[in-house]
C-alpha cells in the first residue's frame, strides 16, 4: 500500500507495518492509524507517520536510549485495552522535541509515553498521573552542555 506524505513523498507500507490508536493521540484524536519511518537506518530517531493526515508525523524514540531506568507503569484498563500480558512483545516510544539548531537541547515527553502491543499493533499514548515524569525531560544536562563549550 502507499501513502503521500509531505514529509516523505510517498510512503510503502504494508497492513502489518500500521499501528493503529484506538483512542488517537493526545491532541489528534482523529488520526488513528500511523507507520513507523526510520530516515537513516543507524540512527535511533524514527518518525510515526500518521496514515490519516500525511502532514502530520511525530520524532520517536525508545526513551531507554538515553532515560536508564524509565518503565512508565501502565493502568490496568490500558493494559486490557491493549492485551498486554506480561510476556506480551511490546514498544514503547516518547515524542521527541529538538530545537532547530540546538540538537543540545534535546527534550523527551517521558510523562505521556506510547504503548504499543507489538503483536497486535494497537497502541495508546498513556498520560501518566504524578510528577516522576515530566513532559520536557532534557537529555542532556543544561551544565555539561556549557562545560562542553567552555573547553572547545
Amino acid at each position: 500500500m502507499k501513502v503521500k506524505g509531505t514529509r516523505f513523498a510517498t510512503i510503502d507500507y504494508r497492513n502489518e507495518d500500521v499501528i493503529t490508536f484506538s483512542e488517537g493521540l493526545v491532541g489528534f484524536e482523529t488520526c488513528r492509524r500511523f507507520v513507523l519511518i526510520s530516515s537513516r537506518p543507524e540512527s535511533a530517531f524514527r518518525w510515526l507517520q500518521s496514515l490519516d493526515e500525511p502532514a502530520l508525523a511525530f520524532l520517536v524514540i525508545d526513551p531507554a536510549q538515553y532515560v536508564q531506568g524509565y518503565e512508565p507503569t501502565v493502568q490496568e484498563a490500558v493494559a486490557t485495552s491493549l492485551e498486554l500480558a506480561e510476556e506480551t512483545p511490546r514498544m514503547v516510544l516518547t515524542t521527541v522535541s529538538i530545537p532547530p539548531g540546538k540538537p543540545n537541547d534535546l527534550t523527551l515527553n517521558l510523562a505521556a509515553p506510547i504503548v504499543v502491543n507489538a503483536a497486535t499493533r494497537q497502541a495508546r499514548q498513556v498520560v501518566l498521573e504524578g510528577e516522576a515524569y515530566t513532559m520536557r525531560h532534557r537529555v542532556f544536562p543544561q551544565g555539561d552542555r556549557e562545560s562542553q563549550e567552555a573547553a572547545a
